[in-house]
């Protein structure tokens, strides 16, 4: 057992380190008076340095007050066993421990309760914030859709056009097939009347189908890109278009904005002079009563 003269050095030292008072004729801790006060100067000063629900800060205080707890705790332990009733003291002691104990305890429930209450608060505000800009772009949303969809159903009774156009000039593909066939057969047969030899005949045949190719690649290049510049003035159109309605949107809101400007203007003009108007009447009643 340690003497008494350490051990009361040592409990003064402990008492001096957490900030809690010994009494002179037992010994003992200062009791709930003394947590309280630390309670108290512990609040004081997480309400000065973090203002409003500052949740971290306020965790702060209750782990450096749960810390605080313990150690006055074991310094109580330790002073008690330079008394007489040991046991009794030390009862006392964790008495006083567990009721500090408690009020941290709960106030670290209401701190958590307030904070759930919080995140759900700033969860609710984010989602109503994300409603209320899905119902603001809700008609670009569906003005974008209604085009796009019509576009699509032009695109397609335009393709359906051309699908008809190629079947009604399918016929007339055939026949002329044919009639080409009919003109290589004669002009060969008139070859073999002139007397140009077969190799000669395959020949120039080779080279008028070569001619004749490379104007149906020419033929099909121009309408390709025909097509193509048709595209690109659909696409511009469209584009302008696009153009034309952010445009005309944003001079909605200038507008909308500047009517709220003007509005706010005239109700603060409006609350001015109902002031100026207050302050007379005022003064006329000071005169009055002068």
């Amino acid at each position: 057992m340690p003497s008494a003269a350490s051990a009361g050095s040592a409990g003064m030292k402990g008492s001096a380190a957490s900030g809690t008072a010994l009494r002179a004729d037992d010994g003992q801790l200062g009791g709930p008076a003394g947590a309280s006060d630390a309670r108290a100067a512990s609040a004081d000063a997480a309400s000065g340095a973090a203002p409003g629900n500052d949740f971290d800060a306020r965790q702060t205080v209750l782990n450096h007050r749960s810390a605080e707890n313990n150690y006055n705790f074991a310094v109580a332990e330790h002073d008690c066993y330079s008394k007489f009733f040991v046991n009794y003291c030390i009862d006392k002691a964790r008495d006083r421990m567990r009721t500090v104990q408690a009020d941290i305890r709960k106030e670290q429930l209401a701190l958590d309760a307030e904070e759930r209450t919080s995140r759900a608060q700033q969860r609710d505000e984010k989602a109503a914030l994300q409603r209320a800009q899905d119902e603001a772009n809700a008609p670009q949303r569906a003005a974008d859709d209604a085009r796009n969809a019509a576009a699509y159903e032009d695109k397609q009774r335009q393709h359906q056009l051309d699908q008809a156009q190629r079947a009604a000039e399918a016929p007339q593909r055939a026949a002329n097939e044919q009639s080409y066939q009919q003109k290589v057969q004669q002009h060969a047969l008139d070859q073999a009347q002139r007397g140009v030899s077969v190799p000669q005949a395959a020949a120039n045949q080779q080279a008028y189908d070569q001619k004749q190719a490379n104007f149906q690649t020419q033929l099909e290049q121009a309408r390709q890109q025909g097509a193509q510049k048709a595209q690109e003035r659909v696409e511009k159109q469209e584009s302008y278009q696009r153009k034309q309605e952010t445009a005309a949107q944003h001079r909605q809101d200038v507008e909308t904005r500047q009517k709220q400007a003007a509005d706010k203007a005239a109700q603060k003009q409006q609350e001015q002079l109902q002031e100026q108007q207050q302050q007379q009447e005022q003064q006329k009643l000071q005169q009055q009563q002068q």
